[in-house]
């Protein structure tokens, strides 16, 4: 059974910093490509990143580069998400994305407000 469980959400003040987990399990983690989504109050699901299976390859949205960094650990099978001088338009549910399985996480909340 595919599980992505997600975590390290929080609310933080505007410039600061969150690094979100998420622990998979069920499939094979090393050998799959994963993702960040994340979804704004009343807005759409957007991709915040995306990582290869052996972390050769990153690819972000312009909007979020530089200030984001994904990664992963296939040795324990976990994705992270490294989010610097956050802002409030970075409020959202964050979820982790399995592409080749179509699986979702939970999601994560982050807020972001002073």
């Amino acid at each position: 059974q595919v599980k992505l469980v997600e975590s390290g959400g929080g609310m933080v003040q505007p410039g600061g910093s969150l690094k979100l987990s998420c622990a998979a399990s069920g499939f094979s983690f090393r050998t799959s490509v994963m993702s960040w989504y994340r979804q704004p109050p009343g807005k759409s699901r957007e991709l915040v990143a995306h990582i290869s299976a052996s972390s050769e390859r990153t690819d972000y949205p312009d909007s979020l580069r530089g200030r984001f960094t994904v990664s992963r650990d296939n040795d324990n099978n976990a994705l992270y998400l490294q989010m610097d001088n956050l802002q409030p338009e970075d409020t959202a549910v964050y979820f982790c994305y399995a592409p080749r399985l179509s699986s979702w996480g939970q999601g994560t909340q982050v807020t972001v407000s002073s």
